[in-house]
């Protein structure tokens, strides 16, 4: 996600920062950005002037003191609540007071990480939904002490200055996107464990009969077996309520190593660009 989010703000003109924990894993991001667009021009959809353009306004570093020339900082690591705490703690420090933070996070409490910086005012939540540069949405997430002035700041950004849709949200775990295709998922899971029908006529059944351009099982591909299960696992452990207990059959695909898309196998099988098989 972080770096859909890096790849789609420098497409619309921006200069970004990316930050990464190694030097590794800035190579690796580095090169699925460069793979991303390479596939694009493939496609006809981007020109190779306009890839170099792209990868010269980002910039990439292990260092957190580079987050002193931002005007905006977009969180988007896992959904690890104490590891986004403690990036948020760090970044409060490093950050001018009228920095907004942001955080992609699809579960956590904005109000709970706002907790621990001096501008919980300027804390907000800007979830993108995948794949980023496709989806024109962003739920603008509102915790318990975030300003008018940040959220309409916020609103700005994402309607005039990258122009995708936001949508307000009040802080509630897995917000409206998550909540709702989570659900969706594991009823789908329900059906294929009940034997009603195989993964692949269900998947056509919601595609072909409904318009959707994946059926649930290629989405939860797509999303990360693992990120839906700490999704669900999320919600189940808020809510209490049994309708977002995970999938046994989730839960035993995730202990085999088979996550979806990103692993090479989930419910179906993928190459080693992501695209289906």
């Amino acid at each position: 996600m972080g770096q859909g989010i890096a790849e789609m703000l420098a497409s619309r003109g921006l200069d970004v920062i990316i930050i990464e924990r190694s030097e590794e894993r800035l190579a690796y991001g580095k090169e699925m950005i460069v793979l991303s667009l390479d596939k694009q021009i493939e496609k006809w959809a981007l020109t190779q002037s306009e890839k170099k353009l792209i990868i010269n306004r980002i910039q990439a570093t292990t260092s957190y003191d580079r987050l002193a020339e931002c005007e905006l900082v977009i969180e988007s690591i896992t959904e690890d609540l104490e590891q986004k705490k403690a990036i948020f703690e760090t970044i409060d420090q490093i950050c001018g007071a009228d920095v907004i933070l942001a955080s992609n996070t699809s579960t956590l409490s904005l109000t709970e990480l706002a907790s621990v910086t001096k501008r919980p005012d300027r804390v907000i939540g800007m979830h993108f939904i995948y794949p980023v540069s496709k989806i024109d949405l962003v739920e603008i997430v509102r915790g318990l002490k975030t300003s008018e002035d940040t959220f309409l700041q916020t609103k700005h950004f994402v309607e005039e200055v990258i122009n995708k849709k936001g949508v307000m949200v009040f802080e509630s775990p897995g917000f409206v996107t998550t909540r709702l295709i989570c659900l969706f998922i594991n009823e789908a899971l329900h059906v294929l464990e009940e034997g009603v029908a195989s993964a692949e006529d269900i998947d056509n059944a919601m595609r072909i009969g409904y318009s959707f351009q994946h059926g649930p099982f290629e989405m939860c591909d797509r999303f990360g077996l693992d990120s839906v299960l700490a999704a669900l696992d999320r919600m189940f452990r808020e809510y209490g309520e049994l309708k977002y207990r995970p999938s046994i059959v989730l839960k035993k695909m995730v202990r085999a190593g088979h996550l979806g898309a990103k692993s090479g196998v989930g419910f179906f099988k993928y190459d080693k660009d992501g695209d289906r098989i």
